[in-house]
């Protein structure tokens, strides 16, 4: 039987409800339950593919190819499993299927409306591919009044009535701020925001409260009180100094025991939660720190790297050392000089991106690592900037560019208008619809014996990464840049594109067409950057 935990959000956004569904998940799991987590979005586009990483963070891709919200990138770094396209559902999807179904007069002449044919499609949302799932965690994106929301609240408030308190249980995210001035938390917005939910048929039956202090047995019988929940029943969410400590900090609060004491499961027996005290510890008594420069293009909005960010972390845990991160705009470097902020550094990085603005300072900080000896790890774009700036610098061609930017005459880096997956071959047009169409979610990789990167995974010859974009290096142009010393080290199986290019005889120089940080987990760190933080400890020593 599988039992649906909803998690909603109330007063404000961006209380963490992302981080409180994956710390739950690995609680349950740490208990001896299979969990599979979920969210749904209330936004109107289908998926954030083409939103601007300033309205909307991160895009995590998953293994089947889909682009999905940030959130299932702490479900997959929280539990280790992994999120598939049916485990991020938006309005805009949700309404598409409803309309196709309506023009393929699938409802029989009936009047369509959001009840119930929203809302039932919203249920088949929640509840597909849960068989032989013990706890399926939903969460509810947006806040808890917003209009935008209200068709998924009234589908979980009838799955609730459907599946009875013993398959369903909500658990509602509120803020109880501190206000200086009256020296007091203060317990009223969360009777708000409860109200609010139960305004709409809703009893939450545990409110996870986030406040950046503890709040007295008194203020929580109030809340209790007010909410209609038992004392137990409200959990202090305190902030923590690392999120990887918030399972631990739930667990000593008695998350994980409320919510099995609301389906008759027996609480006894104490979780396993050594990993989650490894990895903390780890973060909270490193043994040295290197200092990172990522030389983005939208460092503005954090979030927009988020799996970049936590990525790094992983490898500095694995090296046991404190990760410093220095997040540069690229567009800084394309001023003369500026460069050398980079000086002192331990490692640099150059993550993906889109578009042709601050690409020219991404080139530069590239020639600053090649020539300075500083490893470098350069990701997507960051690898096709690597690769224009070896053909410019190293090859003699000094109007080598990509087709992104525009019509060039060496379009080392061109449009990818056809590529194999399994056994099918994937087209696309140059003028086609942007929303879906790049190289998404896992392919593999071909890696050349005794290289770095082969060394890197472990003496593997064939890996699976997850990839997001639509520009390729140009195989054409192998020959040119390899005369120059640098390696293309992995490849499609097909021969046809170029998935890794390294440097010998340099400490550490890699760059790769995919992204790595989607697979990384704190459990266990991704290899790349295992050993690119590991390359920045060395580099360290020496400066």
């Amino acid at each position: 039987m599988t039992r649906f935990v909803f998690v909603t959000g109330g007063v404000v956004s961006s209380l963490g409800k992302g981080i409180a569904t994956a710390a739950l998940g690995a609680l349950l799991q740490a208990r001896g339950y299979s969990v599979r987590l979920r969210k749904l979005d209330p936004y109107l586009n289908v998926d954030p593919g083409t939103m601007s990483p300033y309205q909307h963070g991160e895009v995590y891709v998953t293994d089947d190819g889909a682009e999905t919200d940030l959130d299932l990138g702490h479900y997959e770094r929280f539990t280790g499993v992994p999120a598939t396209r049916a485990d991020n559902a938006t309005t805009g999807r949700i309404y598409s299927e409803v309309i196709a179904r309506e023009r393929r007069g699938d409802y029989l002449g009936a009047t369509v409306q959001v009840i119930p044919h929203i809302t039932d499609a919203i249920k088949e949302a929640i509840v597909r591919d849960t068989q032989g799932i013990e706890f399926a965690l939903i969460e509810i994106g947006g806040t808890v009044g917003d209009i935008e929301s209200l068709p998924f609240l009234e589908a979980i408030r009838q799955l609730g009535n459907e599946l009875g308190p013993a398959g369903a249980m909500f658990i509602h995210l509120t803020l109880v701020p501190y206000i200086p001035s009256a020296g007091e938390l203060k317990t009223k917005p969360t009777q708000h925001s409860v109200k609010e939910l139960l305004s709409v048929g809703i009893q939450p039956h545990v409110l996870l409260c986030r406040s950046n202090r503890p709040i007295p047995a008194a203020e929580r019988r109030k809340i209790a009180l007010f909410c209609n929940v038992g004392p137990d029943a409200v959990i202090s969410a305190l902030d923590v100094d690392t999120i990887y400590a918030v399972p631990l900090s739930y667990h000593a609060e008695g998350l994980d025991r409320e919510v099995l004491r609301h389906f008759g499961l027996a609480t006894g027996h104490a979780p396993d939660l050594s990993r989650w005290r490894r990895i903390v510890g780890a973060m909270r008594a490193p043994e040295g720190a290197v200092r990172i420069a990522v030389v983005g293009k939208y460092t503005n909005l954090l979030d927009s790297y988020k799996s970049l960010a936590e990525a790094l972390v992983h490898g500095g845990i694995a090296n046991r050392v404190n990760v410093e991160l220095d997040w540069v705009d690229s567009q800084v470097f394309e001023q003369p000089d500026t460069v050398a902020r980079l000086e002192g550094v331990h490692g640099i990085l150059v993550p993906g991106g889109f578009g042709e603005r601050g690409t020219e300072g991404k080139i530069a900080a590239v020639q600053f690592a090649r020539e300075r000896q500083v490893p470098f790890l350069g990701i997507c774009f960051g690898m096709q900037m690597a690769v224009i700036e070896v053909a410019r610098n190293l090859a003699g061609l000094a109007d080598a560019s990509s087709t992104e930017f525009g019509p060039c005459a060496n379009p080392v880096v061109g449009l990818l208008t056809e590529w194999a997956h399994g056994n099918e071959v994937e087209r696309r047009a140059a003028g086609g619809n942007l929303g879906g169409t790049m190289r998404l979610g896992a392919y593999p990789a071909l890696l050349a014996d005794g290289s770095l990167i082969q060394s890197v995974y472990g003496g593997k010859q064939q890996i699976s990464e997850r990839h997001r974009h639509r520009y390729e290096v140009n195989i054409h142009y192998r020959d040119a840049l390899e005369a120059t010393g640098l390696r293309v080290s992995g490849i499609s199986p097909d021969g046809v594109l170029p998935e890794i290019i390294e440097y010998p005889g340099h400490p550490w120089f890699i760059g790769v067409q995919y992204h790595p940080e989607l697979k990384s987990k704190p459990f266990a760190p991704h290899p790349l950057f295992r050993g690119f933080i590991g390359a920045a400890v060395a580099q360290a020593r020496l400066v």
